[in-house]
């Protein structure tokens, strides 16, 4: 190379040059610089924020009443941001498109006062304090406007406040459902469990400085990192190619980065990562859980191509968590910091966003930028490869660098198909564990796992009801409270105390206070027949809420009142012996020597359930063992864990209720939101607002929430399984098309001894499943229905039935199991111990079990024994029938008729040629005689039908809408007066 005066002289310039620009850089840290930020005032100056509003001096001539807009910063990322590019910038742009503008600034946790305790809660509820004040000086609602956490402050805070003052929400790369948009794949249950952990052991004992903030958001990106910096040194000696680019290099270098307070990371990582609350709803700000199902202004969300932070598939979230709402998107190929920031914001992100106001204000069209967000966006694996390999290539060829980053990806999909497939197994396997380690002398107890629970985290969500989130710190400080009211009321360990209250909190405390004081609960249901219960279990003393004090005190001796707070008033009927725990001031009573928390062992009683009326009342004992069984049982099978959120549809008083959904929630580690009752407008609120990922059930329950139609066909729901027992087989497919893809998982389980059966697979309709594991071990002998005998073989010992034969199901009695009740020994080998259920199964080729009938309900024919259940479920899986019921008719002398009874659905019409197909699928013996339609068939307080009352009102008549069997062309046909006398003959 040719040396010339002219180029030494250019060479030495720039190397002074870039002397004097670096040594300036060095000095001051940056270049200065003659661009000045926006001008604005603080127009309200809080403990949580400033509100900023710029350009406070720009009053329109016209006096035209401008849009608002009112921008939120991310924790991590100063409120600069919007004002970092200056004229370019958000606050510029829109200002100049005659948009009033307002800015939240944080501030600093290292500076603010208190600013390292802050939470989550804290932020939305600043926000929502800011919304109330813009509302008021402008007298105009806000669009909403966040980027990255400050789009989820948005979604959080509108749906906080029921969208009240917000016209409509922008975001800008903001996360809704964290779980699709995982980096590098990871899978959700390994991200729980280190979010977890991270959020419990970590960030409450590390402080996340402004520092550590800007070197993980590099570390995010190191190429564009490098790429910078080396743009930056390769430019120092040209001071005007840098100026423009100056202030935006000093944010993301220093200036733009604030701390972020421990609490509110610990929020963000247990509400949104591990749980995902933002999708299935249930956060809580502030002990109020909160949905994104309560927005329905419109919604604007941005997207990033090239964002791996806000990644696509989690930003489009939205347009399933709000599903009320019209939601909206854009689509830029930008990074993260790059959709707000830099040139493509300023030429693209921003102009939209203005465009969006003025359309939402009737002033211009939609641009053809913005589309509706669909459901589901088809995404193409190369075209998004592509885009980010030739985005990144771009930066990497500029650099001068070369790295490779795209092998991972196999090795990462792996990962996650291994980690997901064995996550059952790890939650599972110590559950199976414990369920072994179980003898008769161990302690378990309902009150006990309570314990356990609040032990290990007392700050966890326990339980939702009425719109109020109660921590498990809370629920067991009430449940010790209400143990010393026991106590001084005279209540000891073993007494039998009744419990009769409706679904509320001071109920369920009631349950697990007995638990842990050692009683037994006598679980009574309001309105049944309380007198008669109390005077089978023994139960003199009983636990009632106001509404049900004068139906206890006619029926037991002493009632003590629990629920409704201390203030309200009670109505005392004259004579009755009543105690008002409410008014029993806990740190006043000693506890006596005796006194040990949770002293339950599994043999113990813990429970006596009281079913059926009349005649037909019956007692079911519930040892500490068999609660723990279901309990443990359920939540394998349900695959239950703190991430689920189980809706209690079922009553306490009922073995759903109690054994299943409070069970299998405890055990599980799950929320449990309880329900006032079956109401199908606050089901549809209350499954979005609590986040609910699990629904139980007992019997026709689903039927009236399906027939209210508030969850139309497609509408998003967190719903992913529904488990209860006793569900039709017509209105189990009727459920898994409505609220598809959720599941049924059904549940059989026995009073006497330790069933537990469960469909966990979900593909049989009506199957009760195979045994649960770690519960008793099943088999299926023979069993004459007529005579209530079990067939033996030559030998004595009893015949186990062949597949598809109908024969009793026993279970193999566990060493705390009292046989002396019903029992059987000597059933396979000599001294074996095996204990009956009350109900006849068959086992099909795949070892699946399908309920038959009561022993005690087997329609004893000329023909042979019909099953009930078969003839149920053919009928229930008619589009047109509602309910059914099938019983005997003694029609003559030695003549009994299968009879089934059925109602139709509104709007819908019977036919018999719709009965004939559906009945087809049975074996003619077992057929019912006589098919008849119902006007309505009632139901008890557990929404089974009622088969008694049906049966009773039934009159043997003939007319068009009774149909019967004819043995001939086995069709169904109306029941003429010639063919009803010889049926009564």
């Amino acid at each position: 190379m040719k040396l010339t005066g002219r180029s030494v002289i250019g060479s030495v310039r720039r190397l002074v040059a870039t002397a004097q620009n670096g040594l300036e850089v060095i000095r001051f840290g940056g270049l200065t610089q003659d661009v000045e930020a926006s001008p604005y005032e603080v127009a309200e100056r809080k403990r949580m924020y400033r509100l900023r509003h710029y350009f406070p001096d720009e009053v329109p001539a016209d006096d035209t009443v401008r849009p608002v807009a009112l921008l939120v910063p991310p924790l991590m990322v100063s409120a600069d941001i919007y004002d970092v590019n200056a004229e370019g910038g958000a606050v510029g742009i829109l200002n100049r498109a005659g948009i009033d503008c307002w800015v939240l600034d944080f501030g600093s946790p290292a500076t603010e006062e208190g600013g390292w305790q802050r939470d989550l809660a804290d932020h939305v509820v600043a926000l929502n304090s800011a919304i109330d004040t813009v509302n008021e000086m402008t007298g105009r609602g806000v669009h909403l406007m966040g980027y990255s956490q400050g789009g989820m402050f948005a979604y959080q805070t509108a749906a906080y406040r029921y969208g009240k003052g917000v016209d409509s929400i922008v975001t800008f790369g903001s996360p809704v459902d964290i779980v699709a948009g995982l980096p590098f794949g990871l899978p959700q249950g390994l991200v729980s469990e280190v979010a977890d952990f991270v959020a419990d052991h970590v960030l409450t004992r590390l402080p996340i400085t402004d520092s550590m903030v800007r070197l993980g958001f590099q570390m995010l990106d190191p190429v564009k990192t490098a790429k910078s910096r080396l743009d930056f040194l390769r430019q120092l000696h040209d001071r005007e190619a840098l100026l423009p680019k100056e202030r935006q290099r000093r944010f993301l270098e220093h200036d733009g980065w604030v701390g972020y307070s421990g609490p509110a990371a610990a929020d963000l990582l247990k509400q949104f990562v591990a749980h995902n609350r933002m999708m299935v709803g249930g956060f809580v700000i502030r002990d109020r859980p909160v949905s994104l199902a309560e927005l329905e202004c419109p919604i604007l969300a941005f997207v990033g191509e090239v964002d791996d932070i806000g990644q696509p598939a989690a930003v489009r979230g939205i347009v399933r968590a709000a599903p009320n709402a019209e939601v909206y998107e854009a689509s830029v190929v930008a990074g993260h910091f790059g959709l707000v920031a830099g040139s493509t914001a300023t030429t693209r992100t921003w102009p939209l966003v203005r465009d969006w106001v003025h359309w939402l204000a009737g002033q211009g069209e939609l641009p053809e930028a913005i589309a509706p967000m669909a459901q589901h966006v088809e995404v193409n694996p190369q075209r998004s490869a592509a885009t980010r390999v030739v985005h990144a290539a771009g930066m990497l060829a500029e650099a001068g660098a070369g790295l490779g980053s795209a092998l991972g990806s196999i090795a990462n999909s792996t990962l996650r198909g291994s980690v997901e497939l064995t996550g059952e197994a790890t939650r599972a396997l110590p559950r199976l564990t414990r369920l072994g380690m179980i003898q008769p002398h161990t302690r378990i107890s309902l009150g006990r796992l309570l314990t356990e629970q609040e032990r290990r985290a007392p700050l966890r969500d326990l339980f939702l009801f009425d719109d109020r989130v109660h921590t498990n710190q809370a629920v067991s400080t009430r449940i010790d409270s209400v143990v010393r009211g026991l106590i001084s009321a005279g209540v000891r360990p073993a007494s039998r105390v009744g419990v009769l209250m409706e679904t509320r909190p001071s109920a369920l405390a009631a349950v697990a206070a007995l638990s842990r004081l050692g009683a037994v609960g006598v679980l009574l249901a309001p309105g049944s027949e309380i007198a008669r219960a109390v005077e089978l279990t023994g139960a003199s003393t009983i636990i009632a809420d106001p509404e049900n004090l004068r139906d206890a005190a006619a029926a037991a001796r002493r009632v003590l009142v629990l629920g409704g707070g201390d203030a309200r008033g009670l109505t005392i009927p004259p004579g009755a012996d009543v105690v008002d725990l409410e008014q029993i001031d806990p740190a006043q009573v000693s506890l006596p020597g005796w006194y040990r928390p949770d002293p339950g062992l599994a043999r113990e009683l813990a429970f006596v359930l009281v079913t059926g009326t009349g005649a037909k009342l019956d007692l079911k004992y519930i040892t500490n063992h068999r609660w723990a069984l279901s309990a443990f049982g359920t939540a394998t099978a349900a695959d239950l864990d703190r991430r689920d959120t189980v809706y209690c549809l079922a009553p306490l008083h009922h073995s759903s209720g109690l054994l299943v959904s409070l069970g299998g929630a405890v055990a599980g580690g799950s929320r449990i939101a309880l329900a006032r009752s079956l109401d199908p407008a606050r089901f549809a609120e209350e499954v979005h607002r609590y986040g609910v990922t699990v629904v139980t059930y007992t019997w026709t329950m689903l039927r009236d929430i399906l027939d209210a139609d508030t969850f139309p066909n497609g509408h998003s729901h967190p719903i992913r399984l529904f488990i209860g027992s006793g569900m039709p087989a017509g209105l189990w497919r009727r459920t898994v098309e409505r609220f598809a893809p959720a599941r049924v998982l059904e549940f059989y389980a026995s009073i006497e001894g330790d069933v537990v059966l469960a469909n966990v697979a979900g593909t049989k309709l009506g199957c009760k499943g195979r045994p649960v594991p770690g519960t008793a071990r099943v088999e299926l002998i023979s069993y004459d229905s007529a005579t209530g005998r079990i067939l033996t073989d030559a030998q004595g010992f009893a015949r186990r039935t062949a597949d598809n034969e109908v024969g009793l199901l026993i279970g193999k009695a566990s060493e705390a199991v009292d046989i002396s009740q019903g029992g059987l020994r000597g059933v396979f080998t000599p001294g074996d111990a095996w204990m009956p259920t009350e109900n006849l199964f068959r086992r099909d080729s795949d070892g699946d079990y399908w309920l038959m009938d009561r022993r005690d309900t087997v329609i004893q024919t000329p023909r042979g024994p019909v099953y009930a259940q078969p003839i149920v479920d053919a009928l229930n899986d008619i589009s047109a029938v509602d309910m059914e019921v099938a019983f005997g008719y003694p029609a003559a002398p030695g003549r009994t008729l299968a009879v089934a009874g059925v109602s139709v659905r509104e709007g819908h019409r019977l036919e018999a040629k719709d009965v004939t197909e559906a009945l087809r699928a049975l074996d003619p013996a077992r057929r019912p005689d006589l098919v008849y339609l119902v006007d309505e068939i009632p139901r008890s307080s557990t929404y089974r039908p009622s088969t008694r009352a049906v049966q009773a009102a039934f009159e043997l008549r003939s007319g068009p809408t009774v149909w019967y069997r004819s043995p001939d062309a086995e069709t169904y046909e109306p029941l003429s007066d010639a063919v009803l006398s010889t049926l009564t003959s």
